[in-house]
């Protein structure tokens, strides 16, 4: 058994679990993984074993527990320096944790009205005004960090950090409800999707069981 070991919910619909577990694979060291489903009858008396908030993810790290997407990852880029969870540029790396902070407080409706659903295809949903000015501010945020720190990279410091975590359940989003976007938005969604370790997660979430109906249209 792994020292690690993240607590997560479905992978189909969870995004701050994807979140959490994406900065913990960019890390490549070994670690245990379990899915508790949500929206049971006993899901919360469950998480609240394994994490105080009783919401997920979590991550155990020997007699230690962090939770919260974000605190994870800052958690594990205190303790696996060498893989540069955030840009060693101090300019870079204030952006970087600017632009997660941002996601972690902000854009209310995108997530309400276009809730993750990985497996399906929802073309043509209604954007009402809201969640496009959500898209609109996440695409200009992609496209600034591209053009100040993208170079030598796919994404939006170049080499994967915390920040693209942060963004890839917004790319999930964009694919699902198959949204027009920039050019740019577009091609930074195909690099999140084609990260192996997103990969991974993809073909988890399809294959699994569980549907939460409040989620699916």
């Amino acid at each position: 058994m792994a020292d690690l070991t993240i607590y997560l919910g479905n992978k189909n619909y969870s995004s701050w679990s994807l979140r959490a577990w994406l900065a913990l694979k960019r890390t490549t060291v070994a670690f245990d993984e379990v899915v508790i489903p949500l929206y049971q009858p006993t899901s919360r008396e469950t998480i609240l074993k394994y994490s105080p908030s009783g919401r997920v993810p979590a991550l155990k790290h020997g007699e230690l527990t962090v939770w919260e997407s974000l605190a994870i990852g800052e958690y594990l880029a205190d303790s696996f320096p060498t893989f540069d969870l955030w840009p060693k540029d101090p300019a870079a790396r204030a952006v970087a944790r600017a632009v997660s902070a941002e996601m972690h407080a902000g854009f209310e409706a995108l997530r309400r009205l276009l809730p993750m659903n990985i497996r399906s295809s929802f073309p043509g949903r209604e954007i009402a005004p809201e969640v496009q000015a959500d898209v609109n501010r996440v695409m200009a945020i992609w496209r600034d960090c591209r053009v100040r720190f993208g170079e030598g990279g796919d994404f939006l410091f170049g080499a994967f950090t915390i920040a693209d975590a942060m963004y890839a359940p917004v790319a999930t989003r964009f694919r699902t409800y198959k949204l027009e976007l920039e050019r740019e938005a577009d091609a930074y969604c195909d690099a999140i999707m084609a990260w192996p370790a997103m990969q991974e997660w993809v073909t988890a979430a399809r294959n699994e069981p569980m549907i939460i109906e409040q989620y699916e249209f």
